[in-house]
């Protein structure tokens, strides 16, 4: 064979090394021509077509799910503010538990009796009446230097009346009965306010220029009446007036309106575009439970957010409201009160995106996750052991459970879900609670679950 292969090269003209590179460059220029049909055929769609084309579906179904995520947690401090506004106009309950403490506030109630005390004295000038009754006795011969001094005791006089006025005033102001027209007074007036907050305006609650008010006209005319009856008559000159109690001022106000309107329009739907959007986002992602982890992190984000937003616009109201309309306490407890329903649910709100986002990370296979499953899972099977070692032992029960762990787990979850939707104003404490029962439910499920005796091939069943 040897001397045939150098026949060959002979007769070609080619010695063993020559050949042997030939042969190499041959071997060379084949695989090109093999690189050059695959990048060919991929390029026309073949084989290698697919995987690309993967990969770019990969990439944007990345991009979109954000993009859902982030939209629906910007969404949802907006569905909290639309929801509490939206509960405020039309729920009329609601309403009244939102205005009903202030009228026991004693910041409120101050500021009440001295506008009410204020508006009285506007109608009665003690004096004046207490500097003609002087004159009056002068003139039926009462002598001039006693006359002098009664007129030099005119201010006292005033003074002690007012103090005593504005005493009368504090105690009706501080009564049930205050509490109680206070509660009448908004419950009547609850039209009014939805008109007022619209822009419309009228009734007892009023929008003018930049400033929101209450009629006082019913209770002025209830102080009226008890000072009557207290034995100070001169009240009985107070007449029908149409005073009012500043709750807002602020050249934000038509601005404010504006916002209350819109977010009124959409507080029946933002809520459920939100979840939307983060159920479509968590959806489309390739790592479903990453993306859940983003959206509860998201959500918690945007309602601390929203708390920060509050608490400057707090500043900025009680800065806009000047000290002789409405006092910097009032006007405090006003902004907290009315607020406290729209605060005490973006906490909620911040408090389930965390347990969300936890849930989510601790059902991964993260190392952290893995290791606190498994410390968990190892406490249970020693307390399952334990309770065995002391005979007692889940039986039928035990077997039933584990047969339907994965149904129980769902059903617990699922319920946990439905109490929080349904629980009444539910608070950061609500879903801290509910989150700790779906743990010590799913801990029980654990506990319980039992398989059931195996019996090996080839076994002889006892005969009874």
């Amino acid at each position: 064979m040897a001397g045939d292969s150098r026949a060959v090269n002979r007769r070609s003209g080619l010695n063993d090394d020559e050949r042997a590179e030939l042969e190499r460059l041959r071997a060379e220029v084949a695989t090109l021509r093999t690189q050059a049909r695959s990048a060919g055929v991929a390029a026309k769609g073949g084989p290698a077509a697919p995987a690309a084309r993967q990969r770019w579906r990969q990439r944007w179904r990345t991009v979109i799910a954000a993009l859902l995520i982030v939209l629906g947690c910007v969404l949802a401090p907006l569905a909290g503010v639309a929801v509490w506004a939206r509960n405020q106009v039309t729920n009329t309950d609601r309403y009244l538990a939102t205005v009903s403490p202030l009228a026991s506030d004693p910041a409120i109630q101050n500021a009440i009796a001295d506008q009410i005390t204020a508006q009285v004295f506007t109608y009665i000038d003690v004096q004046g009446l207490t500097s003609q009754a002087v004159d009056a006795l002068a003139d039926r011969g009462l002598p001039p230097q006693l006359a002098v001094q009664l007129r030099a005791l005119s201010t006292p006089i005033a003074n002690g009346v007012q103090s005593f006025t504005r005493t009368q005033v504090g105690r009706i102001v501080q009564s049930p009965a205050f509490a109680d027209a206070w509660l009448q007074a908004n419950r009547l007036a609850h039209e009014e306010l939805v008109k007022a907050l619209t822009g419309e305006g009228g009734g007892a609650v009023t929008v003018e220029g930049d400033t929101v008010s209450i009629n006082l006209a019913a209770f002025i005319q209830t102080v009226k009446q008890q000072l009557v009856a207290a034995g100070f008559t001169l009240a009985e000159r107070i007449p029908q007036v149409n005073a009012s109690f500043v709750l807002f001022q602020s050249r934000d106000i038509a601005r404010a309106q504006r916002g209350f309107n819109l977010l009124t329009t959409l507080g029946n739907w933002l809520p459920f575009v939100a979840l939307f959007l983060l159920g479509l986002g968590v959806y489309v992602a390739r790592d479903h439970r990453r993306a859940l982890i983003g959206a509860g992190l998201g959500v918690a984000a945007a309602m601390l957010l929203l708390a920060l937003a509050l608490a400057v616009f707090r500043s900025i109201y009680l800065d806009a409201v000047p000290a002789d309309v409405l006092p910097h306490d009032a006007a405090a407890v006003l902004y907290d009160t009315i607020l406290r329903f729209l605060r005490a649910g973006l906490r909620t709100v911040f408090v389930l995106g965390l347990v969300v986002a936890a849930g989510a990370f601790l059902t991964g296979q993260s190392v952290t996750a893995t290791r606190t499953r498994n410390g968990v899972a190892g406490a249970i099977g020693w307390l399952r052991r334990g309770a065995e070692g002391a005979g007692l032992r889940t039986g039928p029960v035990g077997t039933w459970v584990h047969a339907n762990r994965r149904a129980l787990r769902i059903v617990a979850v699922a319920l946990a879900g439905l109490a929080l939707v349904f629980w009444d104003r539910p608070t950061g404490k609500v879903v801290i609670g509910l989150a700790l029962a779906l743990l010590i439910a799913l801990a029980a499920i654990e506990f319980l679950a039992r398989p059931g005796q195996q019996v090996p091939e080839g076994s002889i069943t006892p005969q009874t």
